[in-house]
């Protein structure tokens, strides 16, 4: 797997290469492989939720290729990546599939520099076509052998260098670089030093062994900076020339040029004349490479901003968790403030609670650093775990249900609203003696989760090795915890909301349909993707005589309690017209009547069917409703040509024409609302068109449980789903 990486970005000219695996059962995508970037950069998206607003979930989702060709675009479809990256570059995604039919395994996506062309050509396209199918051969299990499995961590695959060089010209280039009067230094991907010479440990006022390894602006107090990671970041993104000027107190400005390839970054370090730029960082960011709009400068110059902007709203969550003081010399660095935000745009989207714990536990693991999180909420005076990563399941059990007022590290930072860090073992066990231990696990922050000066629940991070949790990072996790307490708080609302939606459309829409002997029914409701969850749409059957049954189908206007309020007065209208015997005509005229007396100040559109076994007939009539559609026993479909009548709730006095036609055994009707053909940008009169051909291709006209399934699969994903859909399938027995 790891060559066909290396091939399609060779091919191609990428200079990022991601790969994807879909993990069915968590419904998600897990990064297996990792080329030209650091893990670090890439850690928001190590797990990203099949239905996540990314770029390859929408190509692995839609079995489509994606293709984003400028900074504008990615910000406009694609924000949190572009909250993330606000850098120049182009982004290709497609789905790892062996063809149109085969199943997918997962997804690519690889990341070309601005000077390569707007569009991908031919050639490359179908390099990257034969690279998908490539990976997706290799992903098929082979019999008698257990499936592939998914990496922990994303394995990194490094780029192709030349062979090994002769010792006696890596002495000379040494002895070169010694020769310089300018500083020079080497760092890979992940930001690490590989090399420095003399003249850089002298200016930047620090020995080469110790820095051989880390992270400059880690370990050097004067360059934990914003600007400078950030020119770091841009550097490797876009494999464009940047720099950046810092001062090094208490007067020294050193200018830092980064040259980006794919195996790393070389920094020249030059000494600047003049006087010290003014400001609490005094530093200064700018792009070097020609005609560049400086997207580092502008994200560095921002980035301190940002980091107090979203530690203040998140501080707000509470008098007490205002508590811990603020850090005043130590400033956020760019990353974690890009996944700050990242993660901030990304609860705001978030719905449900379990949603919440998924996202937290996704992002946070990976992005934050921690190896393990538990996630507990405040329920009738006691802590009950929703979440947790990193640990056992027998472990995290123990401690589900803790009471509130219990002596722990948990429930103690809810009551006083402070956190807690404990930055070695003998750090926790001097506060809490009997403290349990995960092993491996040598640091914790235990985090209060306060909303609007209410606790919600509590989050606990552990660390693998002891950490002393300086100021900065104090306050960021401090505004981390502020950010997800508002979250939880704003989803329990929402839990609650849905909880209602969900028991008031469970109690209007039928509990099951009764048809006649010789007929077989299938229903469907699918909700609009947002909002309460509950909307106007609606199907029933009814009895009327031994051998005749009424099916109905109606959309109300709106997706509220209201829609869903008239359209069970609809139903039960429709419902009474029935049973007495009236046809279909004067069963919409008499309902149409009732509602205008009503003036519910919404239309409605439907549609009824008159199902006659003894004499084989159909007999429909609609009031604004989308034409059915009817399955011969053949296998063909077609729309069927219906007169059409007014919207209900319009006009007191209408008439509904009632049309007659052969119902042939072995046939099916599909009766459903316009949610199901009606998408941004696609003909109405072409989408019906559409799902008339999908039901005449089905396997399944005999059994219309699976083809109602198989008819509503491309509109089952809610994040995409704008409108209501129902589905009434009437199958007459051969």
């Amino acid at each position: 797997m790891d060559a066909v990486l290396a091939d399609v970005m060779r091919d191609t000219g990428a200079s990022i290469g991601l790969l994807y695996l879909l993990v069915p059962q968590e419904r998600s995508l897990r990064l297996a492989l990792i080329s030209g970037v650091s893990p670090e950069i890439a850690a928001p998206w190590v797990r990203v939720p099949a239905d996540a607003p990314v770029p390859v979930a929408d190509a692995v989702r839609d079995r489509r290729f994606v293709w984003l060709g400028s900074r504008q675009e990615i910000a406009h479809r694609y924000p949190r990546l572009g909250i993330v990256l606000p850098y120049e570059f182009m982004l290709a995604a497609a789905p790892v599939t062996d063809g149109d039919t085969g199943p997918v395994h997962g997804g690519i996506v690889l990341l070309w520099p601005v000077w390569h062309p707007p569009r991908l050509d031919d050639r490359e396209r179908a390099m990257l076509d034969d690279c998908c199918r490539r990976a997706a051969r290799l992903l098929v299990p082979v019999a008698g052998q257990p499936p592939p499995s998914v990496p922990a961590e994303p394995r990194a695959v490094h780029a192709a260098r030349p062979s090994e060089t002769d010792p006696a010209l890596g002495a000379a280039a040494v002895e070169f670089a010694e020769r310089l009067p300018e500083g020079c230094c080497a760092l890979d991907l992940d930001g690490r030093v590989t090399f420095l010479n003399s003249a850089g440990a002298r200016l930047v006022d620090a020995g080469a062994a110790f820095l051989l390894g880390r992270r400059l602006w880690e370990v050097l107090l004067w360059l934990d900076d914003p600007a400078f990671e950030d020119c770091y970041r841009e550097a490797v993104i876009t494999r464009r020339p940047t720099s950046v000027t810092v001062v090094r107190r208490p007067s020294t400005r050193l200018r830092f040029d980064l040259h980006p390839d794919p195996t790393g970054v070389s920094v020249q370090i030059t000494e600047v004349a003049g006087p010290p730029p003014a400001g609490p960082y005094a530093t200064t960011a700018a792009a070097t490479a020609p005609g560049a709009d400086a997207p580092g400068a502008a994200a560095a110059s921002v980035t301190a901003a940002a980091a107090a902007a979203v530690v203040g709203a998140a501080g707000a969550t509470g008098d007490r968790a205002r508590a811990v003081p603020e850090p005043v010399a130590e400033p956020v660095g760019a990353g974690a403030v890009y996944r700050l935000m990242h993660l901030a745009a990304s609860l705001a989207e978030a719905a449900g609670v379990r949603e919440v714990v998924e996202l937290v536990a996704d992002q946070i693991v990976p992005a934050f650093g921690p190896r393990g999180l538990v996630m507990m909420s405040a329920d009738q005076g006691r802590l009950r775990i929703v979440g947790h990563r990193g640990y056992r399941q027998d472990f995290v059990e123990r401690f589900d249900n803790t009471p509130l007022t219990a002596d722990v590290a948990d429930a103690q930072v809810l009551a006083t609203g402070v956190p807690l860090f404990f930055t070695d073992v003998d750090d926790l066990l001097r506060a809490h003696p009997h403290a349990p231990r995960y092993e491996g696990r040598n640091a914790w922050a235990f985090l209060p989760l306060i909303a609007s000066g209410r606790p919600v629940g509590s989050l606990i991070l552990s660390y693998e090795q002891p950490r002393p949790f300086p100021p900065a990072e104090r306050a960021l996790l401090t505004s981390l915890a502020g950010l997800i307490a508002q979250a939880v708080a704003r989803a329990r609302l929402y839990d609650a909301k849905q909880s209602l939606a969900h028991s008031l459309q469970t109690g209007l829409l039928p509990h099951s349909l009764n048809p006649p002997p010789g007929v077989n029914v299938a229903a469907r409701y699918l909700p609009a993707g947002h909002g309460m969850d509950v909307g106007g749409d609606f199907y029933d059957l009814v009895r009327a005589t031994p051998t005749t049954a009424i099916a109905v189908i109606g959309d109300v206007q709106g997706h509220n309690t209201a829609a869903a309020a008239l359209m069970g007065q609809v139903r039960t209208a429709v419902h009474a017209h029935a049973t007495a015997g009236a046809s279909p005509g004067d069963i919409l005229a008499r309902t149409n009547r009732l509602l205008t007396d009503l003036d519910p100040d919404r239309f409605t559109s439907c549609l009824i069917a008159e199902l006659d076994l003894a004499q084989g007939r159909l007999r429909l009539a609609t009031a604004g409703h989308p034409p059915p559609l009817l399955r011969g026993p053949g296998g063909g479909a077609r729309v069927l040509d219906v007169e059409p009548g007014l919207v209900l709730g319009i006009a007191p006095d209408v008439t509904y024409r009632t049309t007659e036609m052969p119902w042939e055994p072995g046939s099916v009707l599909a009766l459903y609302t316009d949610g199901l053909v009606e998408a941004p940008g696609t003909d109405l009169g072409t989408a019906m068109t559409d799902l008339a051909g999908r039901l005449a291709r089905s396997r399944f006209g005999d059994d219309p449980d699976r083809l109602a399934d198989e008819l509503i699969r491309h509109v089952e994903d809610a994040t995409h789903r704008t409108d209501d859909v129902a589905l009434l399938l009437v199958h007459r027995a051969s």
